[in-house]
């Protein structure tokens, strides 16, 4: 079955809106980490999704309460339709499905939800609250939003659940009841992420120098959205998805990565990597030396950061800009001296290794 990148949209610490972020990738600009200061005494640097990033958000009674996640999703949801020029009415929601990647989910009500439980007791639980310390609730708010009645899953996982939710997609997709699938990620920010990956020894507290860089130094934490909608005709079509693998202890994650790459690799122009400073980065880097020793590569995290959920989805677009517009942000990695320029760009490969040992990946052709 043949799958197309119909409309793409995200939400990021550098704005909102398809171009202009791009634009601002293209121009090697990277977001401003903001302290998040914890009441264990601690400062931790994020980067923040910017709030004019999400002033389009409709004026829908959905999102007057929704936590941060959920306007996420909701922006990069309804740009991904409009760059696809899809508007939904009652006949085309029925053969739209929703499929709502997450990690981390909305962390900001759940805290602060069992916060009033454990201070105050059971009784104390705010009813308003609870909805939205559920996975599903931004995909919940963007269904209701969209008219989409019929298939709706959320699927949890670490930084690779958005490939292997588009793979789901392309599962979904095989039905004729379907012509479109749109598939989200998103993650929001919080303390308790921040001080939760520091004692893993994933986090830094100040900007990454250079991905790929030995020892890893740690990532930054990001929050936003990113949306692809997927249909049966578009400048883009997703060749292969590699639904991966998993590994149990980080010195394993190289073997894991070469399993994708081994599906994925060919003749490949670009390579947009999940390199975030951590363990992650070696294991990436051996893959690439040797299925695809010619390729670009892009780290996208270095000035997006680690937004988990959202941040395979980012990969994807950026891929899918990438060819496009035969363009490709300033490339600071030079895993080879026989890295292809601008404007040769036909198959990108995105390259997704997680923190909590999933791996996954997929393949884009430039029609």
């Amino acid at each position: 079955m043949s799958l197309h990148i119909a409309g793409m949209g995200w939400v990021t610490p550098l704005g909102s809106g398809l171009d202009h972020v791009w634009r601002r990738l293209l121009n090697g600009e990277m977001a401003k980490a903001e302290g998040l200061s914890s009441p264990l005494g601690r400062t931790h640097s994020v980067f923040r999704v910017p709030a004019g990033a999400t002033a389009q958000a409709p004026a829908h009674p959905r999102l007057r309460r929704s936590s941060a996640i959920s306007r996420f999703a909701v922006v990069a949801g309804l740009a991904a339709l409009e760059d696809a020029k899809l508007k939904l009415d009652a006949e085309t929601a029925t053969r739209t499905a929703l499929i709502f990647a997450v990690s981390n989910g909305g962390v900001i009500y759940t805290k602060k939800f069992y916060h009033e439980i454990v201070e105050s007791g059971a009784k104390a639980a705010s009813p308003l609250l609870f909805p939205e310390t559920v996975f599903n609730a931004p995909a919940s708010h963007l269904a209701a939003i969209l008219g989409i009645n019929g298939a709706s899953y959320t699927l949890v996982g670490d930084g690779a659940v958005g490939i292997l939710a588009l793979k789901m997609a392309e599962d979904l997709m095989l039905s004729e009841t379907l012509d479109h699938c749109l598939v989200v990620g998103a993650e929001e920010s919080d303390w308790l992420l921040c001080d939760a990956y520091r004692q893993w020894r994933l986090l830094r507290s100040e900007p990454p120098i250079e991905p790929f860089q030995q020892p890893s130094r740690g990532m930054i934490l990001s929050e936003g959205a990113g949306a692809v909608l997927l249909g049966r005709n578009g400048p883009v079509e997703i060749e292969k998805i590699a639904g991966g693998t998993n590994f149990r202890r980080q010195r394993e994650a190289g073997a894991a990565v070469e399993k994708v790459f081994s599906e994925l690799a060919g003749e490949t122009d670009l390579v947009v990597a999940s390199a975030n400073g951590t363990f992650v980065d070696e294991g990436e880097r051996t893959a690439v030396l040797r299925h695809c020793p010619n390729a670009m590569v892009y780290a996208m995290k270095r000035f997006l950061g680690e937004s988990v959920g959202a941040s395979s989805l980012w990969q994807t677009i950026c891929g899918v800009q990438s060819l496009r517009t035969q363009l490709v942000p300033p490339i600071e990695i030079e895993l080879s001296a026989k890295s292809k320029g601008p404007g040769q760009f036909r198959r990108a490969v995105i390259s997704v290794c997680g923190l909590n040992q999933q791996v996954a990946g997929l393949r884009l052709v430039r029609n």
